[in-house]
């Protein structure tokens, strides 16, 4: 293996690489950069030696003018060292065989997200993240400075580079939720709306984290978070399981459920002058004058032709529709689709439903599983089960890469239970320490969270803790991955790249060959080596 040299991995740089440069020309097209100044950051990101770098050179060149945001830089440190996955094998689990196997990735959540690009490029369908915006919960990387009212350069520089390998790894109908707190929502709505691009905002959750506190600055109490809702592209819709608004079956459409509407809309005669006729209903010649404040969501020009394919819904009609004061309704082209394919569902309101809980939600959960209160103002798991029922389907797959104390894959479990859904967690978590968690967060919390309520027990083997008295396991299997480090330069038989980096780890077989794994690590592996 001794006879390679330094090379960046091909397929997986050289798809990022473009999609950045693409994003180079669309802020030409939108003048937000010069066209000179943009063909040097093309020439330097196309002769990029490593993602990385390829990924700072465009974070240099970003200038955000069209949102007005703008911060200083603070670049992701660069090193020659190949970050790979290795697996826990103590710490992973099976349960079930039959079940799909979650993963839980310790280590930064950059080199992670870098790491599943291999995989998982345009596959994952709902990613939620709660990123540490607090002053004094954002690690060496990143101390926000809420005295400086104009940026927020560290949180900023910290969330550009992953945002942009998360946008990579949405489906082409996926979403991404980011709960921020006031302070920083209108910053970081800015940094998505660069990345996302504005026309694939989708909405704002206001979240009451608490009720309202009286020892607060300025006598205003701040409880409510906020859930910054974007999409990957125009596919993706929001639904959830209708309950106010009423289906019919009627004979003239057998088995086909159909939605009616009002015929009314709440537009003047003078906003629609062509809506503002008088309706008659050929069988009996009754008149339905319009009402010039609420003229009819049709126009004269097109209601014969309404009425030839039956699509107009008289009073008389039916017997579900006679009521004291007749109502037109009508049906419209696209409400077969809807009716077949999203029956039952109706759009998300962004007031959310009292159910899912606040803060102390978060932590009654998170202490009856681990005994203690050993995270701080955690997300309920209902908040992130309605997140996620209302933006996938039943075999999603869904991403957190701010895991936390695992609170997104708790939820995940817990809607395939109540649905019978087959759908499948990644959690990345930095293993930081704290006085609460002198081995970590990713080994005291979060890998306990998820050991404890998918089998029964911790790793121990003790099973003392609240929440089963309450609750079932959930069973399932959970595979726990390190990112670890190898240099290129590394030649000694058994531990070069080529024989630490495991494929199967990567959803691949085993190479069958020695050429076969050396490609394949050359392709998709940063600072990889190749034949000389």
């Amino acid at each position: 293996m001794s006879n390679y040299s330094f090379f960046s991995g091909q397929i997986n740089m050289d798809s990022t690489r473009q999609s950045l440069i693409d994003e180079i020309k669309k802020r030409v097209q939108d003048r937000i950069l010069e066209r000179t100044n943009a063909d040097l950051l093309i020439k330097l990101i196309t002769n990029a030696d490593s993602l990385d770098e390829a990924i700072n050179i465009a974070a240099l060149g970003t200038t955000y003018k069209r949102t007005g945001l703008h911060f200083d830089k603070r670049l992701e440190k660069m090193g020659n060292a190949i970050r790979y996955f290795k697996k826990n094998e103590k710490l992973s689990f099976r349960t079930d065989d039959a079940k799909p196997v979650n993963k839980l990735i310790i280590g930064d959540n950059y080199q992670a997200l870098q790491n599943l690009l291999i995989q998982y490029r345009g596959k994952i369908d709902v990613i939620y993240i709660d990123p540490p915006y607090g002053k004094d919960s954002m690690g060496e990387f990143a101390k926000t400075n809420y005295n400086n009212a104009i940026t927020r350069d560290n949180l900023l520089s910290m969330l550009y580079p992953r945002l942009v390998l998360a946008r990579q790894l949405l489906s082409d109908e996926g979403v991404i939720f980011c709960s921020i707190d006031d302070k920083n929502q209108a910053y970081v709505k800015c940094l998505f709306d660069e990345i996302f691009g504005e026309t694939n905002f989708a909405g704002i959750f206001p979240w009451r984290k608490r009720t309202a506190k009286s020892d607060v600055p300025f006598g205003i109490s701040q409880d409510y978070e906020y859930i910054l809702v974007f999409a990957k592209s125009e596919f993706f819709k929001a639904s959830i399981e209708g309950g106010n608004r009423k289906y019919f079956e009627t004979p003239d459409f057998p088995n086909r459920p159909w939605r009616f509407h009002d015929m009314t809309t709440q537009r003047t005669s003078l906003e629609r002058p062509n809506s503002n006729f008088t309706i008659i209903n050929p069988k009996n010649n009754e008149t339905y004058p319009v009402n010039p404040q609420a003229v009819w969501r049709i126009t004269k020009e097109g209601f014969p032709e309404y009425l030839k394919e039956n699509r107009i819904i008289f009073p008389d009609d039916y017997d579900f529709l006679k009521i004291s004061k007749p109502v037109l309704r009508y049906w419209k082209d696209e409400d077969e689709k809807k009716a077949k394919d999203d029956f039952g569902k109706i759009a998300v309101s962004t007031k959310l439903p009292d159910y899912v809980g606040m803060s102390q939600d978060g932590t009654k959960e998170i202490s009856n599983i681990l005994g203690e209160k050993s995270f701080g103002y955690p997300k309920s798991v209902k908040l992130i089960n309605f997140l996620i029922k209302i933006s996938s389907n039943q075999n999603s797959i869904i991403l957190d890469f701010f895991a936390g104390s695992g609170t997104t894959g708790h939820a995940v479990l817990d809607l395939n239970k109540s649905d019978g859904g087959n759908r499948i967690f990644i959690l990345c978590q930095l293993n930081e320490k704290t006085d609460a968690n002198p081995d970590g967060i990713a080994y005291d919390v979060t890998s306990k969270r998820l050991k404890r309520i998918m089998t029964g027990e911790c790793y121990d083997g003790s099973k003392d803790f609240p929440w089963l008295q309450d609750n079932e396991p959930y069973g399932g299997n959970l595979d726990v991955y390190e990112i670890e480090e190898i240099f290129n330069s590394e030649s000694t038989e058994g531990k070069t790249p080529f024989d630490v980096i495991d494929e199967t780890l990567y959803g691949k077989e085993k190479f069958q060959t020695v050429k076969e794994k050396i490609e394949w690590v050359c392709q998709n592996f940063d600072k990889t080596q190749t034949k000389l």
